[in-house]
């Protein structure tokens, strides 16, 4: 229970302007059908952190040992910065209209998500508590809870939500995950 929710909060913090938060913005304004986008968003997210965490359920088993430790605390500080740096949406990143709105969506998502940092969270979280599936659900769930909002509501979140305040809270989230692993 300690993975998922740890997991959830971390991802749904992280996901705070990020590049693929962005890109639900661009697709709920360009689409305006919010019920495929948010199907596409969960199924994209579903697979990549199912995938992403086994992988880092594994490396947790099998390369264990003191130094995991400090690569696992040294993942979450890195995070924890990564977190401060707002990340930005080229306006030429327009997922392709023919596939439907949930197809463009799910290509879209699993795409933007190679690579970024709740993807690498979801890695790390998975090495921490060496429970790939609590984790792959918690982030999911955290990605779907910052992500609503924005599909649902789009740039009237943008007048009220203090970006800024929220991207420190995930950073310090991050780095307080970086000593407690370091302290374990």
């Amino acid at each position: 229970m300690e993975a998922l929710a740890v997991s959830f909060g971390l991802v749904a913090l992280a996901e705070i302007g990020d590049k693929t938060q962005l890109l639900s913005l661009v697709l709920a304004s360009r689409f305006r059908r919010p019920w495929p986008i948010l199907a596409g968003i969960v199924t994209a997210t579903l697979l990549n952190h199912m995938a992403v965490a086994a992988i880092g359920a594994w490396v947790g088993v099998e390369l264990s040992g003191p130094w995991l430790k400090w690569l696992t605390a040294a993942s979450f500080f890195a995070i924890a910065v990564w977190a401060l740096i707002p990340d930005k949406l080229d306006e030429g990143e327009r997922p392709p209209p023919r596939f439907g709105v949930f197809g463009a969506t799910v290509c879209a998502f699993f795409i933007a998500e190679m690579g970024d940092r709740t993807q690498i969270a979801t890695a790390v979280l998975a090495v921490r508590f060496a429970a790939w599936l609590p984790v792959a659900i918690g982030t999911t769930l955290g990605m779907i809870a910052a992500n609503l909002p924005v599909v649902f509501l789009g740039g009237h979140l943008l007048r009220v939500a203090p970006l800024k305040t929220i991207r420190w809270g995930a950073a310090f989230l991050s780095g307080a995950l970086g000593l407690a692993a370091l302290l374990e």
